[in-house]
Formats: structure tokens, C-alpha cells, sequence
């Protein structure tokens, strides 16, 4: 009888565990900017879709100085930066160059 209760008890605790681990929030933009800034401070960008966990569609820049700016996904300019980040990647895992690759992330 002890061995049942010590299992529910467990069985119990795991569920909680789990239902706790499935409500992590989620950091998002919750607006976008249109600023537009020179695409060089840029060395990494993240996709936010909504209804993943989020209410926009959103382009995420992290620039050299580790912020975060949210962007229009869409946006013609952010394709261009998108674009100059991909080539940045490339060029660093072919020659790393400590200025030029500073911050960005290869992986």
C-alpha cells in the first residue's frame, strides 16, 4: 500500500512539473518599428510567427551592442539587413575577422 502512494504521490508531482514547464512565457515583440539604422550594428536576427506564443509577425535584430529591435517581418529593408547578416555568417566561418565578427553567431 505504501508503494502505491509513493508512486501516485510521484505520478502527481510529475504532472505538475510538466503543466508548470508548458507555461514558460514567451519573450515577444509586442510592436514593430520601422526605424531604419545602419544594417552593420546587425549580427543576428530571429523569425517571430504569430500564434506561436506570440501576437505579431516580427523580424528580431540583435545588434553588436545585444539589443533586441523589433521589426516589420515583411519589410523590404529588413530582407536587405536579413540578407547582409546571412552573407556576414558566411564570411566569418570562411575567415573570422574579430571587428567585422564580433557578435556574430556562425551556428
Amino acid at each position: 500500500m505504501a508503494d502505491v502512494k509513493t508512486f501516485l504521490c510521484i505520478l502527481l508531482l510529475a504532472c505538475c512539473v510538466t503543466v508548470t514547464l508548458q507555461q514558460v512565457p514567451v519573450d515577444c515583440c509586442l510592436r514593430s518599428s520601422d526605424k531604419r539604422f545602419d544594417k552593420a550594428r546587425v549580427v543576428d536576427y530571429t523569425e517571430q510567427r504569430a500564434g506561436r506564443g506570440c501576437a505579431i509577425d516580427a523580424t528580431i535584430l540583435l545588434t553588436k551592442r545585444g539589443r533586441r529591435l523589433c521589426m516589420p517581418a515583411k519589410g523590404k529593408w529588413v530582407r536587405a539587413v536579413k540578407s547582409y547578416v546571412n552573407q556576414l555568417r558566411q564570411e566569418c566561418k570562411n575567415s573570422f575577422q574579430e571587428t567585422r565578427c564580433a557578435g556574430v553567431k556562425l551556428g
